[in-house]
């Protein structure tokens, strides 16, 4: 009889895809959740699942062999509370996937304050390209897979490691819990600002995952970040970057609007991709790959025919000349990043930066410097207002005002909007043919994609 685990928050994109992946093992899955509602909800059903809307004491299913609790779960939750009343066996999340899924396998952890998902994503995919059918596990849509999610018997398993916190019951960071042979350290900035106090926490969590990397294994490390660097190992080290003291030397050779070519100490490659930031994170694949046993031909093929995130530089549509482009950059790194890539891929073009303040660390001042320098990499931006205001307090609370004035100051034309709707209108009276729109946000923002490409085609 296939063992039953019950995820409690099962709709989350991380837990459901798990759920499904677990399911396609064998597994016996029951989950549920109060935001019951496609294309999640379609998926789970779709898989077998059986899922409840709702977090009641009745329907929580009494002899499961193991309760999984989502990261989302708090104290007061019915389902929680009967749980432990009950003194049931209970898990997080990252707990299972090492209990039931990474262990004895070569895991490579894919761990930074950016580029998580496209870089697990890359190497899971040069992997698949190769033939050695990778189990993985990644936080977004990718192009070149079905799913977000597949485990199977494969020794090689690849996963996005999240420094953010594991349960309510388990402060640590998630990418405690991988045991990685590869640990991926793309970067390393302040974020988090709900569960981190300054930059020492987290290198302090960055630290703990190299302490968990083994003597055979290998630490891959951004050679060009300080934070980086400052981290000790005991595993072997090689450091990419494109600094002359870096062992894996990136030399950037010929650039496109559609792809980057670029050397790794003489051997060059190539990827369908955009911006010095996705040339670091290729490289970080390349040196992985290599690692697994993986030839450079088998490594370029995967890069080449590699399609990408979705929510990574999307383009959503073109209405009378204006492109409409969505990304799910909300970090000011990112963003600055993220434009100065569209540079490259729509030379000659205005750009237009649209940021929605959404995450805990985005909704607050600590980097409203960064914020304003980043919204400088574009030729006009617009701000709206901070979602959830009222979750920060106010003297911690990014200033939107004064980041449009600030940005202004400089030359640039830069808004700040109280809602979609009068943003929309903002671009439609600011934007002319030609123009790229990039709309930053790691929400829905409102719908603002297609109302906006309806309001540009309202546009004479």
């Amino acid at each position: 009889m296939s063992k039953h685990l019950h995820f409690i928050g099962i709709c989350g994109t991380a837990m459901g895809s798990t759920a499904v992946a677990l399911r396609q093992l064998g597994y016996t899955i029951s989950g549920s959740d109060e935001k019951v509602y496609p294309p999640m909800s379609d998926v789970l059903r779709d898989a077998g699942i059986t899922l409840v809307e709702g977090y009641r004491a009745a329907t929580l299913p009494p002899k499961a062999d193991l309760y999984i609790v989502g990261n989302a779960i708090s104290r007061g939750n019915e389902e929680l509370e009967t749980l432990l009343e009950r003194k049931l066996p209970y898990v997080s999340m990252a707990e299972l996937l090492k209990q039931e899924v990474i262990q004895g396998k070569r895991s490579f952890v894919v761990s930074g304050t950016h580029g998580k998902t496209t870089t697990t994503t890359m190497l899971a995919w040069i992997f698949e390209n190769a033939g050695k059918e990778p189990g993985f596990m990644i936080g977004g849509v990718p192009e070149n897979f079905a799913t977000g999610a597949r485990f199977n018997h494969s020794d090689l398993f690849v996963i996005e490691g999240d420094e953010y916190d594991t349960a309510y019951f388990d402060k640590r960071s998630k990418f405690l819990h991988y045991l990685p042979e590869c640990a991926i350290l793309n970067n390393i900035e302040f974020d988090h600002a709900d569960i981190f106090k300054d930059l020492s926490e987290i290198l302090l969590t960055f630290q703990r995952l190299l302490n968990s990397v083994p003597r055979n294994g290998l630490v891959l490390m951004n050679g060009d970040d300080p934070n980086c660097l400052s981290l000790k190992s005991y595993a072997p080290v090689k450091t990419v970057g494109i600094g002359a003291s870096c062992s894996e030397r990136i030399v950037i050779t010929e650039v496109t609007p559609e792809s980057t070519a670029f050397e790794i100490n003489g051997a060059p490659f190539s990827v369908p991709m955009i911006g010095e930031f996705n040339v670091r994170n290729a490289a970080m694949c390349i040196c992985a790959a290599r690692h697994a046993g993986l030839n450079d031909d088998e490594i370029r093929s995967g890069l080449e025919s590699f399609k990408g995130i979705r929510r990574r530089q999307t383009v959503r549509g073109e209405v009378n000349g204006v492109t409409v482009i969505d990304d799910f950059g909300h970090h000011p790194t990112a963003i600055r990043e993220t434009l100065r890539g569209f540079r490259q891929k729509y030379p000659g073009r205005r750009l237009w930066a649209v940021f929605e303040p959404r995450s805990n660390t985005s909704r607050r001042n600590v980097l409203q410097d960064q914020l304003i320098e980043a919204l400088k990499e574009a030729d006009g931006s617009v701000i709206a207002a901070v979602a959830n205001p009222e979750k920060v307090a106010a003297d911690l609370r990014l200033d939107v005002a004064r980041v449009a004035e600030t940005v202004r100051a400089s030359g640039l034309p830069c808004f700040h909007e109280s809602s979609t709707d009068a943003i929309i209108a903002r671009l439609q009276n600011e934007t002319q043919s030609g123009d790229v729109i990039i709309i930053f946000s790691n929400g829905g923002f409102d719908g603002i994609h297609d109302r906006l490409l309806k309001a540009l085609s309202d546009n004479v």
